[in-house]
């Protein structure tokens, strides 16, 4: 095997291992220092679920790729920023990753998707209130819907220039004028073509990476049309830029590119001189590829010229310079740890979408968990609604059963007082006891009706019924019936209807009827504070005595009446959560009798379906 083809095979294997000398490309500028921030950033906003950290690091990256040119990578990154942006909802975020997502769409030739990207971007700059921003965005919409028209996309163009010169935004400028000369190019307009894109390129001197790229394109226009002066003048222009002399690599690449112009223009001994020149940048500055680069071209001349000692003693030094020089190469270790650093925030955003999947499923469960409390507590709240209202039902069945029950045994103890007038042959006043009797039902049947009746109607029903059991028992007693003047002036009061006839009645039936002597019974009426106090006291032999001489069936069956009425003050006090008391006791001695203590709420209004 040829010696020189041996060497150069042994170069083209070191250059062609995996993951290295993946150097920057023609027209880009690495700039690690940015790329370790906007990185720093996503990590950052990873590690502390901050989105707005997030977002912006995103869009610092997007940037950076889309100044080198990485239109792919840009693109990805500014969509990611978008999303962050839209799911915070912050309008001018969304605005601006919208703007630049579209910029980069149009130059993948995605116009569809540009035009979507730069209506979002209109929206929320519109809803900031960025009048000039609004227009940007309207008039890139205008010049893509009408690309064959290059009258109207001529004056678009320039109204975004104008904008950004007035807002001083250099990007604008910049890209603007980059659209300008595209559109001259079309239109075969290559004067003015190489004019817009010297605007760009002098307006875009802060940027390194866009003013290569630009002069590249005005350096590229020259040599399609054979104007080689023209493309040295341009790329010694780009050389003497400050931003060029200061950067070892940047230097070697532009006057390799240099070199190749001559080469074209068949000066072989001034492009090697340049070559030479670059090469000795290169080893000393450890750029690796840009050495390769000169070698090779170098190479080409000298196989060309027929000088292939001089090519063979070119890769011999190459090849024994190669370590020293890739020992001093940076760009190797920038290029791993970006590589490296891409790979990280791969693996963090894997991470974060596994975990917003996980919160999303948890989130679902949680909600599904709330819900279905909700509907079994709903559910549960029903049921309960439900058993309250029968419980009510059954209170008040069981109220009204009681209230009926008391009518029959009233009746009963009336009957048995006309059947006793009867039995004595004492037909005038048993006619008049039946009068009062029938006047007296009427109006406990009216009463009997509802749970709480008018207070005078109650009143009058008790006057009634004293009235009525005096002319049975002329001789064992005498009534005094006494209310408050102020329970007279209350218009509507109610109380518990049938609550009191059952102590007059025990009073009459079981204390005074078996006294010698005539007895007493007193019913008073007296407001105190928010009650009405009613008392019941009678002079009769009082409740022992009156257990003691009754016969064993009487003590079965007596009591029914007083029973009755406690198990409604219950009922009522349940049902219409009030606070009725009743108490019944025995006079202390040496008085005799009983008296009666009955606590009633004012009601001035009643509810009749509780």
């Amino acid at each position: 095997m040829n010696q020189n083809i041996f060497i150069k095979l042994i170069i083209v294997a070191i250059f062609s291992l995996p993951g290295c000398f993946n150097g920057t490309a023609h027209g880009q500028v690495s700039d690690t220092k940015k790329f370790k921030k906007a990185s720093g950033k996503i990590e950052r906003g990873f590690e502390k679920n901050n989105i707005d950290t997030l977002a912006q690091g995103f869009f610092d990256l997007g940037e950076i790729y889309y100044q080198q040119g990485e239109l792919t990578k840009s693109e990805s990154y500014y969509q990611r920023s978008k999303m962050a942006f839209e799911k915070m909802e912050n309008a001018e975020g969304v605005a601006k990753s919208s703007r630049a997502l579209a910029k980069v769409q149009e130059e993948l030739q995605k116009n569809k998707e540009a035009i979507i990207n730069y209506q979002i971007a209109e929206k929320n700059t519109w809803a900031t209130g960025d009048s000039n921003s609004t227009k940007l965005n309207r008039n890139d919409i205008g010049r893509l819907l009408k690309p064959d028209s290059f009258l109207v996309q001529e004056k678009l163009i320039q109204d975004n220039i104008d904008i950004g010169l007035k807002n001083k935004d250099t990007n604008e400028v910049v890209v603007n004028y980059s659209r300008m000369a595209e559109l001259n190019l079309r239109k075969q307009n290559l004067p003015t073509a190489i004019t817009a894109f010297g605007k760009a390129y002098s307006f875009s001197k802060q940027n390194p990476g866009q003013a290569l790229y630009y002069n590249g394109i005005i350096t590229d226009i020259y040599l399609k049309n054979k104007k080689f002066d023209k493309a040295i003048e341009a790329k010694k222009q780009i050389i003497s830029e400050p931003f060029v002399q200061n950067s070892s690599q940047l230097k070697a690449s532009e006057i390799t590119s240099l070199a190749d112009i001559y080469i074209q223009k068949k000066e072989n001994l001034t492009a090697i001189g340049l070559l030479n020149e670059s090469y000795a940048i290169s080893v000393k500055n450890g750029h690796t590829l840009e050495a390769k680069k000169c070698i090779e071209k170098l190479d080409s001349i000298f196989q060309r010229s027929g000088k292939k000692e001089m090519s063979l003693k070119l890769y011999k030094i190459f090849l024994a310079q190669l370590p020293n020089i890739i020992s001093k190469d940076s760009s190797l270790t920038d290029t791993k740890f970006i590589a490296e650093t891409e790979e990280k925030l791969k693996k963090l955003e894997t991470e974060k979408a596994l975990k917003d999947d996980l919160l999303r499923k948890k989130n679902i469960f949680t909600y599904w968990l709330i819900g279905s409390i909700i509907i079994l507590s709903i559910f549960t709240g029903i049921i309960l609604f439900i058993l309250n209202k029968l419980k009510i039902r059954n209170k008040k069945i069981a109220l009204q059963s009681l209230r009926r029950e008391m009518n029959p045994h009233f009746i009963f103890n009336s009957l048995n007082s006309i059947n006793q007038f009867i039995a004595n042959n004492n037909e005038l006043e048993a006619n008049q006891y039946l009068t009062k009797f029938s006047t007296l039902m009427r109006r406990v049947m009216e009463n009997s009706k509802e749970d709480f009746v008018l207070f005078s109607k109650e009143v009058e029903l008790l006057q009634n019924y004293l009235e009525l059991e005096k002319s049975r028992f002329t001789d064992k007693f005498d009534f005094e019936l006494k209310i408050d003047d102020t329970l007279y002036a209350e218009e509507q009061l109610y109380i518990p209807g049938m609550l009191i006839q059952p102590h007059l009645e025990n009073a009459i039936w079981h204390g005074l009827r078996y006294i010698n002597n005539k007895g007493f019974l007193k019913l008073h009426f007296t407001k105190k504070e928010e009650s009405i106090i009613i008392t019941i006291e009678d002079n009769g032999i009082g409740i022992a005595e009156s257990k003691n001489i009754k016969s064993a069936n009487q003590q079965k069956q007596s009591g029914r009446g007083i029973s009755n009425t406690m198990e409604r003050i219950k009922i009522l006090n349940e049902l219409y959560h009030q606070r009725i008391i009743c108490l019944v006791e025995d006079k202390i001695a040496p008085d005799h009798g009983v008296i009666v203590h009955i606590s009633v709420p004012i009601l001035k209004s009643i509810q009749h379906d509780h």
